[in-house]
């Protein structure tokens, strides 16, 4: 199936409100401290993300950063809309139309159901260099056999396309300074990418922060879930969702990527989105940690500096946001 042409889908783009990352560290350390019993958030040269146990296809989180969201849920729901599939290459390319310069795309999406043949998570971690070469280990994860299990795969290194809804953090993969942040053992109720944003959208108010990178779940286990394949009937409430969703209690290690948002902007938007791979068959998309006592994150974010909406839902819902 071939990807919509990218001069067909609407495009929109607003710059956030771009705190200083040692003021951030103040505001997500205040914030983490209510939800966990032992917090680090510290403003760091990026490690080499590219090198184990990252394993990004490039070193850092610098140059340029921004946030990329295209479609939706009402794409997927009540019924799914097969035309939407999106070529990545392209996409990443608009955003920086006048970049000499590679392109690091990392984040959360539905995968690309037609390699797989079955609706599928898409875990994104892609390089588009300036002359169009791609590195890609992006992985899907989906339900398969009778037992349901989840299985994580590499997809082609030639395949560029994603499906439906796209939530990507975009930069130009440089060196730099990161928040880096650490917490252990879970004592409040909020997730961790939740907690996270809830405390940067109490501080800021109306102004719209953006954040993205990748959090790794080093100890414990975690609650995430696969896309089954298409609903043959419609869905029309989170619990319909819950009923469709495979869930699965996933253990550590897992590397989260994705984005998270203060408020919707007028842009319709998902305001966190995380999915993980691993290196045994888990990934899937990130809810929380099951296992409070001993649950361990190690992250590392930058600040967007804009974000990109592409092919905005005419038609919107709220249902399946989670």
């Amino acid at each position: 199936m071939s990807a919509l042409n990218v001069n067909d889908i609407s495009y929109e783009e607003k710059q956030l409100f771009v705190p200083s990352l040692n003021e951030v560290k103040t505001v997500l350390e205040s914030a983490l401290l209510n939800n966990f019993e032992d917090v680090t958030v510290e403003v760091v040269e990026c490690p080499n993300l590219s090198k184990s146990p990252y394993d990004l296809v490039d070193c850092g989180l610098g140059g340029s950063p921004l946030l990329l969201e295209v479609g939706g849920p009402p794409f997927l729901l009540p019924l799914v809309q097969r035309s939407k599939v999106y070529d990545l290459k392209s996409l990443i390319r608009k955003c920086y139309p006048a970049a000499n310069s590679s392109i690091l795309a990392i984040g959360a999406g539905a995968g690309p159901f037609p390699i797989r043949g079955t609706n599928c998570e898409g875990i994104y971690n892609m390089k588009v260099a300036a002359n169009g070469d791609v590195t890609n280990s992006s992985y899907t994860a989906k339900v398969h056999g009778p037992n349901e299990e989840c299985v994580l795969e590499k997809v082609p290194p030639t395949e560029t396309r994603s499906a439906l809804l796209l939530n990507l953090f975009l930069s130009q993969g440089l060196p730099g300074k990161v928040l880096k942040v650490v917490c252990r053992k879970r004592k409040g109720n909020e997730n961790f990418v939740e907690c996270m944003r809830l405390g940067l959208a109490k501080n800021y108010g109306e102004k719209c922060v953006g954040m993205g990178g990748i959090f790794l779940i080093k100890k414990g286990h975690v609650h995430q879930h696969v896309m089954r394949d298409f609903s043959k009937t419609p869905i029309h409430t989170d619990e319909d969702v819950n009923n469709w969703l495979k869930f699965y209690n996933m253990p550590a290690q897992l590397n989260a990527v994705g984005t998270l948002v203060t408020h919707e902007n007028d842009l319709d938007l998902r305001l966190q989105h995380f999915h993980s791979f691993s290196s045994s068959n888990w990934g899937g998309h990130y809810h929380y940690d099951t296992t409070p006592d001993v649950v361990e994150y190690e992250g590392y974010f930058n600040i967007a500096e804009k974000i990109v909406r592409m092919d905005k839902p005419t038609v919107t819902h709220k249902v399946g946001r989670d």
